[in-house]
């Protein structure tokens, strides 16, 4: 499986689908959070599917210190997540839904605050889903964090954060465990001179990312 292309941004991409499949980018990566301007439609996903775009999701709303994570707010932040891409969106089964630990954790903060949410975002799948969840877990953050969740079978998915200076995160990105690499912060040329900025990214061509596409 070849590596891929893309980009990830916190607006809608609806009018650019096509400019930037034409730029070579393969695919985008987009929200699921409480705030609807930032979220993925359903309109935005049928038109980046139609231009030849795969889409990927991650959940981020305050996920920046330990005191957000524990299990009620996996609980509640799982339920709505899932509910967004199975009744909102219709994402398809076996693709990944993936949330953001937007800080540089301890491994202390990893194994306990952090851990139980992300418990409570699996319990929440199967209860939206009564036990047969059709979407994969994945984790945004540094390194040690992608590490520590996947080996502690937390989450089944990593997208690995452009900040290189977070533990354990060059390690991480020099051993290709992830499925998801984010790169700087960018500016690129669309349409009418339009200039987005965005963070590119890619695929690791050996290990599927959960990305898809939608009718």
């Amino acid at each position: 499986m070849p590596t891929t292309n893309g980009l990830d941004a916190s607006f809608e991409l609806t009018k650019h689908a096509i400019a930037l499949k034409a730029q070579s980018i393969d695919f985008v990566m987009r929200y699921y959070s409480h705030n609807a301007t930032k979220n993925l439609s359903l309109a935005e996903a049928r038109a980046l599917s139609d231009a030849g775009l795969e889409i990927g999701v991650v959940w981020e709303t305050s996920g920046t210190h330990s005191g957000f994570f524990n299990r009620l707010q996996g609980l509640a932040d799982g339920s709505a997540a899932y509910q967004l891409a199975a009744n909102s969106i219709g994402q398809p089964a076996g693709s990944t839904i993936y949330f953001a630990v937007d800080y540089d954790p301890s491994l202390a903060d990893i194994n306990s605050p952090i851990s139980a949410y992300f418990s409570g975002i699996s319990d929440a799948f199967d209860t939206a889903s009564n036990g047969a969840s059709s979407y994969r877990i994945g984790v945004y953050g540094s390194g040690l964090c992608c590490k520590t969740l996947l080996a502690n079978k937390l989450a089944e998915m990593s997208w690995l954060s452009q900040s290189t200076g977070f533990a354990g995160s060059k390690d991480y990105a020099s051993s290709q465990s992830y499925n998801l690499i984010q790169y700087l912060p960018t500016k690129i040329t669309v349409d009418d001179g339009d200039s987005l900025s965005v963070d590119l990214d890619a695929t690791n061509g050996a290990r599927p990312a959960g990305l898809f596409t939608i009718l």
